[in-house]
């Protein structure tokens, strides 16, 4: 008779070896809900960050007066003619004026590039709405350019200040100035650029001696290629010594290009070197942080420094060339070198100059969801790809739903059970799982090359569509009528239904909620679908919103593609937006799957 352990000290082991195993596996779980848990917040996290900024948009507040010779000069006040008027020359004639000292034709290019391509938009709307604002003065907000809305948002560079100590005088208030302070002002940023001088000549220095050292061994294969050269014409063998010859004139020419190019490199370490030892002045370039001088009221970008005094050129005016007082001038350094920004040192001082005034405003930008898709960051929006979208689902709804629930209703309740419905079932949930991209194909090979429906139009892609979530929708519907228990079923055949009104007035009620379930969530699917879209054209720049079925569109995900390969920086921030709208819209529309099961769930 077989006796059963379990009070030896092994029978008290393998208890605790069981404990442990147990404990180990829950850990597990633990740490790979917390992994997935911590991935999930870091995508997030990083989407957030990114695509808030797009949510909001910086205007220029501005007055102009509406030139009727620009805008009317027939005096008809026909809006027609109105809307027709050149609007971005008063605008940009009025930006031109509130910087006058700004005449180079280099400079005016860069004072219209603040302001969008866009910028008089609301006011050519303010005025043909209401054509008796010709000749008078309208306050307006002018749109900003996608480089100063970024510079705005904190992504252009940080502005150190601090206060002269000593008296400082500017030559001239206009060009090339000299700003002389009766204190070592500028030394602390004559020493910043020195220790650069000095650093650049030390990495020159030991690029100097890689070359040097593949010199040398350039030199040791010249001499093992003079000793075969020698060998060769001691057995007299004209081929081999042709090849030498030749392979020693191709080395020479390499160990000449690698000594000249170490002669180069020593010259220059030695020239910057000396420049970081010496006391002299020192020239300022685009790839040091740009230091500039602020007196009275204007601004001095520097191109030379020393220890009191400063060389530079005018960005603003200042109001005199005056004595400044010692706390009454700055010392300005944009941190970020010129050369890795966006905005230029002059355009700046400009946008400082226009927020000093308090008349940049940051406001939500609704124009992100009422605005087509635009070559141009601060105008493009996602309504096009939005109401292509909708169109979209609209069509593989109307499909879908019926469809796919009248097939789930046949197979598994009026289908006789032979091999070929058996041949349909599998066939069914082998399409469930086939990538979407052969949906594409096949789109494209029936919808668009066999019935010649229009490319990039909702009602392709909704076809599309229609066939990648219908087994989705079959098979969800499916388990839906499973799950009704068969008592109710039996119950209406009992008291006289036939088995038509036993399906539909008993059974598919109840399995109604579980099919809603499965077709908001196939629908989701279908939203966050790319590469189908892709396939039958939709992935072409569309402008104008499609206000129908068969017109040119383009759906949110494929939107978010093209943003994606866009070179501007401001179209990563426009990216990360359309992402977070596409989530909401997902997150909404699976909620509300988990919102009617839980509310007509029943438990039978």
């Amino acid at each position: 008779m077989r006796t059963l352990d379990l009070e030896s000290e092994a029978a008290r082991a393998r208890v605790r070896a069981r404990y442990r195993a147990e404990a180990r596996f829950k850990a597990y779980g633990l740490i790979a809900i917390a992994l997935t848990a911590l991935f999930l917040v870091i995508v997030l996290s990083d989407v957030l960050i990114k695509g808030l900024p797009a949510f909001t948009q910086h205007y220029l507040e501005m007055t102009v007066k509406v030139d009727p010779a620009e805008i009317d000069p027939q005096g008809t006040r026909d809006p027609t003619v109105i809307a027709s008027g050149d609007f971005q020359a008063l605008v940009r004639n009025e930006m031109r004026a509130a910087f006058p000292e700004v005449r180079d034709r280099a400079g005016r290019r860069q004072l219209d590039g603040i302001l969008s391509t866009g910028a008089a938009d609301r006011l050519r709307d303010l005025v043909v709405a209401d054509p008796g604002l010709v000749g008078q003065s309208v306050k307006f907000s002018a749109l900003l350019t996608d480089d100063a809305d970024l510079y705005y948002k904190g992504t252009g560079t940080s502005i150190r200040r601090r206060g002269g100590l000593g008296t400082a005088a500017a030559s001239a208030t206009t060009g090339d100035v000299t700003v002389t302070s009766s204190a070592e002002d500028f030394a602390a940023e004559l020493g910043s650029v020195k220790q650069v001088l000095a650093e650049r000549a030390r990495v020159l220095r030991v690029e100097a001696d890689r070359v040097r050292a593949s010199l040398r061994s350039q030199e040791a294969g010249r001499v093992a290629l003079q000793q075969g050269l020698a060998a060769a014409r001691a057995a007299n063998e004209p081929t081999r010594v042709a090849t030498f010859e030749s392979r020693i004139k191709d080395q020479d020419a390499e160990i000449e290009q690698l000594a000249r190019r170490v002669a180069e490199l020593d010259q220059q370490a030695d020239a910057l070197q000396a420049r970081a030892t010496g006391s002299g002045d020192e020239a300022l370039d685009e790839s040091l942080p740009s230091l500039l001088v602020a007196i009275d009221g204007g601004l001095v970008k520097v191109s030379e420094v020393g220890r009191s005094k400063i060389s530079g050129t005018v960005l603003l005016p200042p109001a005199s060339a005056g004595e400044a007082a010692p706390g009454a001038w700055q010392v300005v350094s944009y941190v970020t070198p010129e050369a890795n920004r966006r905005v230029s040192d002059r355009e700046v001082a400009w946008l400082e100059r226009l927020r000093e005034q308090g008349l940049v405003q940051r406001r939500f930008n609704w124009a992100f969801f009422t605005s087509g898709d635009s070559r141009e960051p601060e105008l493009a929006g996602i309504r096009g790809a939005l109401v292509g979208s909708a169109l979209m689902l609209l069509v593989t709804l109307v499909l879908c739903l019926p469809i796919g629930v009248a097939a789930a209703i046949y197979l598994e309740e009026f289908a006789p059970k032979n091999r070929l419905t058996e041949l349909i079932e599998v066939n069914i949930n082998n399409l469930a799982a086939v990538p979407s991209i052969v949906f594409g194909l096949l789109g494209l090979a029936v919808f668009l090359n066999y019935a010649g429906l229009p490319r990039s139009a909702p009602l392709v892609g909704g076809l599309v569509l229609a066939l990648l979530v219908l087994p989705t929708i079959i098979i969800a519907s499916r388990a839906a009528l499973k799950a009704v228990p068969p008592s109710i079923k039996e119950a209406a055949l009992g008291v006289g239904a036939s088995h038509q009104q036993a399906i539909f007035h008993h059974v598919l009620p109840l399995a109604m909620p579980g099919i809603m379930t499965g077709t908001i969530i196939g629908m989701a699917h279908a939203l966050g679908e790319t590469a189908p879209l892709l396939m039958i054209g939709m992935v072409a720049f569309i402008v104008e919103v499609p206000t129908g079925l068969t017109d040119a569109a383009t759906a949110l995900p494929v939107q978010i593609y093209l943003w994606s390969d866009l070179p501007e920086i401001a179209f990563q921030s426009k990216t990360a937006a359309a992402i977070i709208v596409l989530l909401l819209f997902l997150f909404v529309m699976n909620g509300a799957a988990i919102v009617l099961r839980k509310r007509f769930e029943r438990r039978w």
